[in-house]
Formats: C-alpha cells, sequence, structure tokens
C-alpha cells in the first residue's frame, strides 16, 4: 500500500473498482469495493493522488476522499475514454483512468462544495418544472383544438385557454371542461414552484458577492449571473474572454 502513488477509482452504484500505481506506473492494487468500504480503503492509504471520473456522485466522492488528506482529481469521461486498452468494464475504466491522469496535458474538473451543488440543483429543477409545464400547456391546447378554441402559440398565450376553460358559455362541453380544470390545476401548481425557485435564484444572487458584480453589466440579471457563478466553470480555467465565450457555444 505505502507504493501508491495514483489510484484510479471507477464510481458505480454499489461496487466501485480501484485501480492503483506506483510511481513507475506499475499496477499494485486491483481490488472490489462496496459503498461502504470505499472510504474505510482510502483512510488506510497514505496521502495521494485520487482520480474519478466527473460524473453522477463523483463530487460528494471527492469531498469525502479529499477529507482524508488525499489530492482528488475529476477527470472529464471523454477525456479518459482514449486511455481504455481493451473491452470496457470496471477494471478497464479505473486503469484508464489512473494513467490519464499522470499524463501532463491532462485537464480537470474542479470539486464543486455542497453549497455550490444545490445552487446548480434549484437550476435544474426548474428547467424540469419548466418543461413540465410546456407539457400541460401543449395538453391544453391539444385538447381545446379539439372542440375549435385555438389559442396562439407561448406559455403567455395560455390565459387565453384557461378563460375559455373556466368560461360556462364557450363551446367546450361540461365533461371537457372538468377534465382541463385538472390541468389548469396542476399548471396553476407548477406555476407557483417556478416563481419560488425564480425568487430562490433572486435571494442566492444578493448573496453572493460575484453574481452582484455580474449584475451591474447591462442585459444580465439574477438568473444569468447566479447561473454563471454556479454552471460556468472557473475564469482563471480560461486564457482569455474568448476562450470563455468559446465553451458556452
Amino acid at each position: 500500500m505505502s507504493e501508491v502513488t495514483t489510484v484510479g477509482l471507477d464510481l458505480a452504484k454499489n461496487i466501485f473498482q480501484v485501480h492503483g500505481a506506483d510511481s513507475m506506473g506499475h499496477a499494485v492494487v486491483r481490488k472490489k469495493l462496496r459503498r461502504a468500504q470505499v472510504l474505510e480503503f482510502f483512510n488506510q492509504l497514505p496521502p495521494c493522488v485520487v482520480a474519478m471520473e466527473a460524473c453522477g456522485g463523483a463530487h460528494y466522492w471527492a469531498r469525502e476522499i479529499g477529507k482524508l488528506g488525499h489530492d482528488v482529481r475529476l477527470i472529464p469521461p471523454a477525456y479518459v475514454k482514449p486511455f481504455v486498452k481493451r473491452q470496457k468494464n470496471d477494471a478497464a475504466d479505473a486503469e484508464a483512468i489512473c494513467e490519464a491522469t499522470v499524463r501532463p496535458s491532462m485537464r480537470f474538473v474542479p470539486v464543486k462544495s455542497e453549497e455550490v451543488q444545490a445552487t446548480a440543483m434549484v437550476f435544474r429543477v426548474r428547467e424540469l418544472l419548466i418543461r413540465q409545464r410546456t407539457q400541460l400547456i401543449n395538453a391544453l391546447r391539444g385538447h381545446c383544438t379539439e372542440f375549435g378554441v385555438i389559442a396562439p402559440n407561448g406559455a403567455m398565450n395560455a390565459k387565453k385557454l384557461i378563460a375559455a376553460v373556466e368560461d360556462e358559455a364557450s363551446v367546450l362541453p361540461q365533461a371537457a371542461r372538468q377534465v382541463l380544470e385538472d390541468l389548469i390545476g396542476t399548471l396553476s401548481d407548477l406555476e407557483a414552484r417556478i416563481g419560488k425557485l425564480d425568487a430562490e435564484i433572486r435571494t442566492r444572487a444578493q448573496n453572493n458577492e460575484m453574481a452582484r458584480r455580474l449584475m451591474t453589466i447591462p442585459g444580465i440579471g439574477p438568473l444569468i449571473a447566479t447561473a454563471l457563478v454556479t454552471l460556468a466553470p472557473p475564469a482563471e480555467t480560461f486564457r482569455r474572454g474568448r476562450d470563455f465565450a468559446a465553451s458556452c457555444g
């Protein structure tokens, strides 16, 4: 164990694969670990470089393993793939991660704190709710079309459909109106939840110094400012502003 200088850890739900190498790159550890054994294993290792793919759960394990004194590095999965020498499996992936880590030109993903991940979750949940809202509006528009009630595309025009459903004098039959009212109730609930998340984003923007500085730029509000602080790579990752613009597409 004392010879291990670099460890590649392939993450999974239950069974993790470890590949440890010495300073010469020779494999000295190949081991499978259950989820409950991971921290105990790394607690017994002397401080070394521990690398993982930047996938689901990687930031959590990076934080926990880093607390044990190890130098934890996260690699984009696309950068690991060229180093897989044989048929893809957990052992081959762990070895590829270990080898990719020691490459001088390798790029790594910064480990996110719990606060940053929590803020990113706000954006992801908001995006999910907006997709669900769009689905409900499309369903409402499609059902109303069957009875000749038409409204232009766009979430703002959903109010016309809602007004037609609530108008007892409209051409919609009562049986259809009762069902559509359920859709409208769910839609209203989604609108309230999205509004609550928007308020949370505004609060986070006001409490973050970098976001407040970004909001001084014309055209950047709380949503974009918080997204840049939370989701964009650190500014020191880029050599110039043009590189950052290219990364944003």
